[in-house]
């Protein structure tokens, strides 16, 4: 939010110039001690300005100098003490409820500071009305973001780009998202045309005055689910170098929200933003929180358990009621392994803080689950009274104990569910929604007398319900037959029954075309005549069997024909060749053979191979033997004479 303040009012001294001498001839000259102590702050010299107030506390007394007191402990994030020095003044001029009402911004007591303000509007009239009204509607922007009031509309006219950017403010605190960001880019272009009329700001000034409010706009996309355009937004704003310490804080703390478990070394890096100096005193207690919440979480992912378990612990002394240090705990316990003594850990907080117990207590049965102890988690659900009658509650209890089949305990559920209705919301539509679902369940689980009193409690409540009537005549047909024969007569005839079919329509689709199709092949001799013409319908001939040309009725037929040949009783398997058993069989480069058998230097028997020089009854031996070379395999014409025969049948086309 857009908050001025103001220290427009220090020249109290008139048109009395300053001179040391004065306080050298006369120390304690009141007006000489005022004059130097508006120089000290003009200079912003806020300590030495209060040093020298608290060394002339004797003449430079409350009524005096009040506000410039004030002034400096607010410069100096002095704030509960600036209170308490306006408080004691003896009169309230008008600058000291100027800062009165920046003092309780500060300090976050927005109702009282929209009354001060208010005040103020009503009761002055100078040349700063602009600004007064531009810190009210911060504080209406804060009252709706910080404490979820809804604001009411003061009747300002946004004519400023910083009255426009405190209600899109305003407008995000109510979720209105959309009328947000329209009313941001009517900031933007404010802003722009009131700059660019100085000739002596450059482009870098607007740009760095625009990053707050480009900040917003990424804060909503974000908010939208735009997280990709968020993040550059942010990182745009990062690459200017804003000296606005809080906002850095603000786009650091959000990019390390959108980066959750992943890319840790950048939020390493951004979370260094939200350690200036400073920034404690730019921002909400809230937002301060958010922002260490975050860094225990950064922490935990980072897997730093002691960091971790340091931050959360440091949270948990500071708001000893709030949920989430404790969560975080648990959390990192989990990841530890350590589910007992999480579950131990919540279980303390639920008992120390009844108001959070009912998440607490989801939690704990969320971990339980996690675990496998279903019927403990069911336990623990069901030990949340305000939460036992709603039907997420009654649902999830009664898929769970499904799950463990424990059906007594789930109509149970359903029992106590209807009960609590029952008594408090009778006419509630959840009321005989829970009642139909208890019946179905019962139904389904084969309960068919409890199921019947549900649908009979249904149909009491509305007894045109043909639903539930069918229902309950169903219920019955299996218990008591004659019961439901007598429940089938409140059902409506056929005839009352106002059926909306378009029959055209009906016939056009697909289902009835295909069946008309079929029925168009019909002639209209084939066709059914009316009874009564007395046509005799004629019967269809049978058709004799046909008969394997191979039959032989001399000879009884096998009776195992019709099983197939491997299930046969006579079947022995097929013969398989010696040459295919010898093919493929061993490692690569071996023989089926014997090494011994083709090894011609064992056999003594065998002759030699090729005539030695000489030796004429060698050239005798082998001159009937025609060399290997020139033998010729064995079936080679045939299979020559095949291939021939396969290229003439296909040689039809070309390559």
């Amino acid at each position: 939010m857009a908050f001025t303040e103001s220290n427009k009012e220090l020249d109290c001294c008139g048109e009395t110039v300053f001179s040391p001498s004065v306080l050298q001839i006369s120390k304690d000259d009141v007006t000489a001690l005022q004059c130097k102590v508006v120089c000290l702050i003009q200079n912003g010299s806020f300590k030495e300005a209060l040093s020298v107030i608290n060394t002339h506390t004797k003449v430079l007394t409350s009524d005096i100098i009040a506000f410039e007191k004030a002034y400096c402990e607010y410069r100096l994030n002095r704030i509960e003490n600036a209170l308490k020095t306006i408080q004691s003044a003896s009169q309230q001029t008008d600058k000291l409820k100027e800062l009165y009402g920046q003092v309780l911004y500060r300090l976050e007591r927005y109702d009282d500071c929209l009354a001060a303000y208010r005040d103020l509007i009503r009761n002055s009239q100078d040349e700063y009305e602009e600004e007064r009204k531009t810190n009210l509607s911060a504080v209406v922007a804060a009252q709706s973001t910080w404490e979820k009031v809804m604001p009411e509309d003061l009747g300002l006219r946004e004519a400023t780009y910083e009255l426009c950017y405190n209600s899109a403010c305003a407008l995000i605190g109510q979720g209105k998202l959309n009328e947000a960001m329209k009313k941001l880019q009517k900031a933007e272009e404010l802003c722009r045309q009131s700059l660019s009329e100085d000739s002596d700001v450059t482009e870098e000034d607007i740009e760095a005055e625009l990053a707050i409010i480009h900040g917003q706009m990424a804060y909503i996309m974000q908010l939208q689910g735009r997280t990709e355009d968020a993040l550059q937004l942010y990182n745009q704003i990062i690459k200017l170098k804003p000296t606005d310490v809080g906002l850095l804080a603000v786009i650091a703390n959000n990019i390390i929200t959108i980066n959750k478990d992943q890319n840790v070394f950048d939020s390493k890096k951004k979370v260094k933003l939200t350690n200036a100096e400073g920034v404690e005193h730019k921002l909400s207690k809230k937002q301060l929180q958010a922002i260490e919440f975050n860094k225990a979480l950064l922490a935990m992912y980072t897997n730093q358990a002691d960091q971790c378990r340091k931050l959360s612990a440091s949270l948990q002394s500071q708001s000893p009621e709030h949920l989430l240090p404790v969560l975080i705990q648990a959390a990192q316990l989990c990841r530890e392994k350590q589910h007992a003594k999480a579950v131990g850990l919540l279980q303390d907080f639920a008992d120390q803080h009844p108001a959070s117990a009912a998440e607490i207590k989801l939690t704990m049965a969320q971990l339980k689950i996690a675990q496998g102890s279903v019927t403990k988690a069911c336990m623990i659900l069901r030990s949340i009274e305000e939460l036992q009658h709603k039907p997420g509650m009654v649902s999830a209890l009664v898929t769970m104990y499904s799950h463990e089949e424990d059906i007594d305990s789930a109509i149970e559920v359903f029992t106590q569910a209807i009960q609590w209705y029952q008594q408090f919301q009778p006419k509630s539509p959840v009321h005989l929604s829970l009642i139909r679902e208890a019946a179905n369940f019962k139904l389904k689980h084969g309960r068919k007398k409890e199921a019947i009193s549900d649908l009979e409690e249904l149909w009491k409540q509305d007894p045109k319900d043909v639903h539930t009537l069918a229902q309950l005549i169903s219920a019955y047909s299996l218990v008591d037959p004659e019961k439901a024969k007598v429940l089938s007569k409140h059902l409506p005839s056929s005839d009352t029954m106002s059926l909306k079919v378009d029959v055209d329509a009906l016939e056009n689709s697909h289902g009835a075309t295909y069946v008309r199709k079929k029925a168009g092949k019909l002639t209209g001799d084939n066709q059914q005549k009316e009874p009564g013409q007395g046509d005799v319908k004629k019967k269809k001939k049978k058709k004799k069997g046909k008969l394997p040309k191979n039959y032989d009725p001399k000879v009884t037929p096998d009776p195992e024909r019709w099983l197939p040949m491997r299930e046969r009783s006579y079947y022995r398997g097929r013969k398989k060749g010696k040459k295919k058993d010898q093919i493929g069989k061993g490692t690569q480069g071996s023989t089926t053979t014997g090494s011994s058998e083709l090894d011609a230097s064992r056999t003594a028997s065998s002759p030699p191979t090729s005539p030695r020089p000489g030796s004429a009854a060698a050239v005798s031996a082998t001159s009937n033997v025609i060399p290997p070379r020139h033998q010729k395999p064995a079936g080679a014409p045939a299979t020559k004479k095949k291939q021939q025969q396969k290229k003439k049948k296909g040689a039809k086309g070309g390559w």
